[in-house]
């Protein structure tokens, strides 16, 4: 089963091609709403289009800003200006992926992406 995405307009291409590629539905920003959209549009964006969203925007993984609870899911990748992470991340991301091939497994979930580990808060 492919997983769908709404990727916010800070997710490098290689992290699009790495999602695609496994085989995921990838919706990209530009393609939906403005380039320039607030968070708020883009989270609801995210939701209107029933898909996990996909960002580099610290702002997402705020639990009191964004709890969880009232999305699909989202994924924050913890890259921190170190874009030589990104593969790295990506490898571990799509394993977890694989293994949770469900999008009722990641609604209500904020995934932190690392290198090195995979946290998710509810």
């Amino acid at each position: 089963m492919s997983l769908k995405f709404f990727a916010d307009h800070c997710v490098p291409s290689a992290v699009l091609r790495a999602l695609s590629g496994a085989g995921h539905e990838v919706f990209i920003l530009k393609n939906h709403i403005p380039r320039d959209s607030p968070d708020e549009a883009v989270i609801a964006e995210a939701q209107a289009l029933n898909s996990i969203l996909v960002s580099l925007n610290g702002d997402f993984s705020d639990i009191v800003t964004y709890p969880p609870s009232r999305y699909k899911g989202i994924i924050a990748l913890q890259v921190k200006n170190h874009p030589e992470v990104v593969p790295a991340l990506m490898e571990r991301l799509i394993k977890y992926l694989s293994i949770h091939s469900k999008m009722d497994h990641y609604e209500g979930k904020l995934l932190l992406v690392e290198a090195h580990r995979i946290r998710i808060r509810k």
